[in-house]
């Protein structure tokens, strides 16, 4: 009994690393600072222009998981909600020449356009954790064996969470892809042995050229970094534009909402194809809102980067938060029929984990 308790409590010390997004409140709008000193920077590292991050409380989403009056889905009894299919494995080795997309589950996206294959946010493990015996499970199987991979020529990890950056899959993933990270990160990836040549730090709107038809922005969102308890805030977090060829992605990362920053990132690059939009890990409300968007708010970042066609992620994957898997899916629906009007066509929606689209057919 005093195992299965501790077991339980380092579980839930698990999500608190993964999940926190602490209730602070908005701040006035601070003035853009020059490019010399960017305004996001702090000595001890980074920090959200448009809410005051306050201080991060652990033991806050402690108290909330273990005695609060919240509902908390059972994520694993609900599991049948998230629809599945097997990845075509042979399809990811012979992509359509007009480009493709999977959806692997939570955050992680393979995009395949003009021969360059992209991955984000890659986690192959059972637990989005620090430990490798606990911590939030994963409660869908994998689609795939992920050896059968093709080879990765580019990773964007948008911050350090377990669930977005995960130790075992970086260790799989090797030298081969090209990794593009925030600021902060590139001294984790060494020591997880990666060649420093290989790991490139980027800045909000950085830009690299890939190769000769891919470029990679990092492009501002409003979310947090840690992977202790004494780390708080010390390396940044970002979103990314991904440009292959005539086909240009936005990827939002893990992200809550502001009225700027995402007009900001619109105006900027005019529109994007695709966008990648986090639509799950919102409840409670009242502590997740700074940090997770809800899908209402999804669909307000779809609307302000100018997207023609966005997929809902983050969700149905790993129990981070209390809502139901399908419940963001069904508020998402919702929110676009309440958006959508007789001249405004909103095209917005899910795919199945392990689903393969062509780029230029995705009716959602």
């Amino acid at each position: 009994m005093y195992l299965k308790t501790f077991v339980m409590l380092i579980a839930v010390f698990s999500t608190a690393l993964v999940s926190t997004g602490c209730y602070s409140s908005t701040a006035e709008l601070p003035s853009i600072k020059s490019l010399e000193t960017p305004a996001h920077h702090t000595p001890e590292g980074f920090k959200n222009l448009y809410i005051d991050d306050g201080d991060k409380n652990f033991f806050s989403f402690v108290n909330i998981r273990l005695f609060g009056p919240e509902q908390w889905a059972d994520h694993q009894a609900l599991a049948a909600q998230v629809p599945t299919q097997i990845v075509n494995i042979e399809r990811l080795h012979n992509p359509s020449t007009a480009g493709q997309v999977t959806w692997l589950g939570h955050s992680m996206f393979l995009l395949q356009h003009q021969g360059v294959t992209v991955l984000t946010d890659p986690i192959f493990s059972d637990y989005a954790s620090p430990f490798s015996f606990t911590g939030p499970k994963r409660y869908i199987p994998h689609m795939m064996n992920y050896s059968q991979l093709p080879d990765i020529d580019i990773v964007v990890i948008s911050h350090n969470h377990y669930d977005h950056l995960d130790t075992a899959t970086i260790m799989q993933l090797g030298n081969t892809p090209q990794y593009y990270v925030p600021l902060g990160l590139k001294a984790w990836f060494v020591d997880a042995g990666i060649n420093p040549k290989r790991v490139i730090e980027m800045d909000w709107w950085d830009m690299q050229q890939a190769n000769t038809n891919t470029q990679i922005h990092a492009t501002p969102s409003q979310h947090w970094s840690a992977r202790g308890l004494g780390d708080r805030l010390e390396t940044l977090w970002a979103s990314w534009v991904i440009t292959i060829g005539d086909y240009q992605v936005f990827f939002a990362g893990d992200t809550g909402y502001n009225p700027v920053q995402f007009k900001a990132i619109g105006a900027q690059f005019k529109h994007f194809d695709l966008a990648l939009i986090p639509i799950g890990a919102y409840a409670p409300r009242w502590f997740m809102k700074n940090y997770h968007v809800n899908p209402e708010e999804a669909v307000q970042i779809y609307q302000d980067v100018r997207a023609k066609k966005a997929i809902g992620m983050h969700w149905g994957t790993y129990p981070l938060t209390a809502e139901a898997p399908i419940d963001p899916v069904l508020r998402l629906s919702e929110a676009l029929i309440q958006q959508q009007t007789s001249t405004l066509t909103l095209n917005f929606g899910v795919f199945a984990i392990g689903e393969t689209r062509g780029l230029h057919r995705l009716n959602l």
